[in-house]
């Protein structure tokens, strides 16, 4: 009886020798993709960062306006003036929701054949 209980041990400590080796190198695969995913987001983080500066240099009011002048005959483009936007009293708004009903009345059958006054 002892002899099988040494056996079944040392299968159980094989098993779970196996399980930690396996789940050794799974962990690792995983932290090696995470690494591979921040240095992803990282590079990503950078290249916006440069996109954004050379969307702000593009946008510079001064170089807008050259490019307007230039190009007038073109695409007609003139300056932003106060009178180009409209009014607030233009604006038509959407109608507002109806109110949910949360008191219906009932009408009795006594009433339904009776006419208004």
């Amino acid at each position: 009886m002892r002899t099988i209980l040494y056996i079944v041990s040392a299968m159980v400590v094989i098993g779970l020798a196996f399980w930690a080796y396996t789940e050794n190198y799974r962990t690792q695969a995983a932290i090696k993709q995470t690494r591979a995913l921040h240095s992803q987001i990282g590079a990503a983080h950078e290249r916006l960062a440069v996109l954004r500066a050379e969307w702000a240099y593009l946008n510079r009011p001064d170089r807008l306006l050259d490019l307007a002048e230039l190009n007038f005959d073109r695409l007609g483009l003139l300056p932003i003036m106060p009178e180009a936007f409209g009014r607030i009293e233009q604006i038509a708004y959407p109608p507002l929701p109806l109110p949910a009903i949360t008191e219906p009345i009932e009408l009795s059958s006594d009433n339904a054949g009776m006419e208004p006054l």
